[in-house]
């Protein structure tokens, strides 16, 4: 197998859904026994004084799905974008409002994500 570059990595995971590639990180945490968690930092408290513990800064967000409303299949469609299902479980998702479409994403795929469910006429949270 040909040595490939990290332009070219890079390139490949462009093409992939988010579901793809967190799939492919799952198998690559499995295969080398390692994981991709985010280094988190610790806060020393100040010298001489209770210092208030600052609150950790939410780095995994999830896209809820609340309804649908006028436009069902436009909604649908983006709902398959997203996460790749088939037809009829992205339906039976919809269908079953309230339900989360995307889970443990970062800040700007779950915000890119309410964008584009929200310019299909869906009602969405982010949380």
């Amino acid at each position: 197998m040909a040595k490939l570059s990290q332009d070219d990595l890079l390139a490949q995971f462009e093409e992939m859904t988010l579901i793809e590639l967190s799939e492919f990180v799952k198998a690559f945490e499995e295969k080398f026994d390692v994981t991709a968690a985010a280094a988190v930092a610790v806060a020393s408290p100040a010298a001489g004084g209770a210092a208030p513990e600052a609150e950790a800064e939410q780095d995994e967000f999830d896209v809820i799905l609340e309804g649908a409303g006028d436009k069902k299949i436009q909604v649908i469609k983006v709902v398959r974008e997203l996460t790749s299902l088939g037809l009829k479980e992205a339906k039976d998702l919809v269908d079953g409002t309230p339900k989360p479409v995307l889970e443990k994403v970062a800040k700007e795929a779950a915000e890119k994500a309410a964008e584009s469910l929200k310019a299909a006429g869906a009602s969405v949270t982010v949380k």
